[in-house]
């Protein structure tokens, strides 16, 4: 076991998914733990029962005092920067890091060869990419796990007894502020817009904190052709020599990219005389759903699956064998020619205005809370596509608003009530709005907490709406 925590004051800040793996672990190793946390519930309380049976101190109700001796703090990703406990930990001199930090130092500690890591971030597509890609590195034959912000602990897969040969990691913008020593094998950013400023301050500030995923990347940095700002972080990141850019795009690909020819997905970066030749991976129908931005999603996987040296052939039998999670761009059902689809996922405007444009002519569900979103210029792109659209949730008013400003002649149902029932009449909308060929939309741009406890269920109540207009 590594000495260096062997009877150090280490302070966990936060329970949950990463704070909870992260005491036993230091527990285990020697260290004094104890956990901070705000909040007193009855999952807390649980969860420090379970951890003060090991005899690690936890304090709940004030996660904002640094407890005294405190030497390093490993804190859970969603605190936030200027949190009075990191203010105090700067002034002490006090180390903060991530679980995700915590992890990376943790790996061959014990004895074992460290799992090399292929890491994914993005505003939006990292889930889906990451288990695009774990389907494709299992089709190769490797060992190998979707890991980090997917909800998988790393630090239970970096320290558990179960031996892999390369992990999936998705990493979230707050993951990757508190990881200043990760170097990934390879990395994809797939998509920049704005998201998460109240936490990372500016736009620049979270451009910069999920550019951190390519620092030190030794064999690709992946990035996304058509969003210039991925680009740009590849060219501002400090690599190993000769790691490589690596781009991936809708269109015919150029040497060192892969894309799209023909209904194929193709490789013109990771073959040989890359200027003259190309690789099919796979058809553009072995994409589940084969909208474009999981077409995307897809190529991003490859890059890295490719980087990694997985053949050609395990590209395309990993995407056919990969299953979307719920509640993203997943086919409910048909209804009187009507396609109905469940794009509860799409919380904020980037993810809905890809949502929008797989599909020729909607009637849109959409609504709820905007967390500060505006909504003009998702309007403007998709005005022509909209047969109609079905509002529904507090902020929908801002949606209605730039549906009179940018698409006036696209009829709208406004749904007052916000109790839960509502999906079924926003469906029943709907409905009445759709003409056979249409494709009724649920891709909302907001998040779901004023009427539905989360995206899930959310997604759920339309596909149970849908379920009674077909019964």
């Amino acid at each position: 076991m590594p000495s260096e925590f062997t009877g150090k004051h280490v302070t966990v800040a936060g329970l949950g998914v990463s704070g909870v793996p992260a005491a036993r672990v230091l527990h285990g190793l020697g260290a004094h733990v104890t956990v901070v946390n705000d909040g007193a519930d009855e999952r807390a309380r649980t969860q420090a029962a379970e951890l003060e049976a090991l005899g690690v101190t936890v304090r709940l109700g004030d996660g904002d005092t640094l407890p005294e001796g405190t030497e390093l703090i490993v804190t859970a990703p969603g605190w936030k920067p200027t949190k009075p406990l990191f203010t105090a930990a700067a002034e002490a001199g006090v180390p903060v890091w991530g679980d995700v930090e915590l992890a990376w130092r943790m790996r061959g500690l014990d004895g074992r060869e460290p799992a090399p890591w292929l890491a994914v971030t993005g505003t939006n597509g990292k889930t889906t990419t990451v288990q695009m890609l774990a389907s494709i590195l299992k089709a190769a034959g490797l060992r190998t796990a979707a890991v980090g912000n997917i909800g998988v602990s790393l630090l239970d897969a970096v320290t558990g007894e179960e031996e892999y040969d390369v992990l999936a990691v998705e990493l979230s913008s707050y993951q990757l502020h508190w990881a200043p020593s990760l170097r990934a094998h390879s990395a994809a950013v797939l998509n920049l817009a704005p998201d998460h400023l109240d936490w990372h301050g500016s736009m620049e500030a979270y451009a910069a904190d999920k550019g951190r995923i390519y620092e030190g990347n030794r064999v690709a940095c992946v990035y996304n052709v058509a969003d210039k700002a991925t680009e740009d972080l590849v060219r501002a990141a400090d690599v190993e020599e000769g790691c490589r850019a690596v781009g991936f795009t809708l269109g015919t690909p150029g040497p060192s990219q892969l894309g799209v020819v023909e209904g194929l997905l193709v490789d013109r970066a990771f073959v040989e005389d890359r200027q003259k030749n190309a690789q099919e991976l796979a058809e553009v129908s072995d994409v589940n759903p084969p909208a474009p931005h999981n077409i995307a999603n897809a190529l991003a996987a490859a890059g890295l699956a490719r980087a990694f040296g997985v053949s050609a052939a395990a590209v395309r039998d990993g995407l056919r064998a990969f299953t979307p999670d719920a509640h993203r761009i997943a086919h409910v059902a048909d209804v009187d020619g009507v396609a109905y689809v469940d794009d509860s996922k799409a919380t904020n405007t980037h993810a809905t205005e890809a949502s929008l444009a797989a599909y020729e002519s909607i009637v849109w569900i959409a609504g709820g809370l905007a967390k500060g979103a505006t909504f003009d210029e998702l309007v403007a792109g998709a005005a022509k596509r909209l047969r109609g659209a079905v509002l529904i949730g507090a902020d929908r008013a801002l949606i209605r608003e730039a549906l009179a400003r940018h698409a006036p002649e696209v009829p709208v149902v406004d749904l007052e009530r916000t109790d839960t029932g509502a999906m079924l009449q926003a469906v029943q909308e709907a409905r009445r709005l759709a003409r056979p060929g249409d494709t009724v939309l649920l891709a909302p741009a907001c998040a779901s907490m004023d009427m539905f406890t989360n995206y899930n269920q959310r997604g759920d109540a339309f596909a149970q709406a849908v379920r009674e207009l077909g019964a």
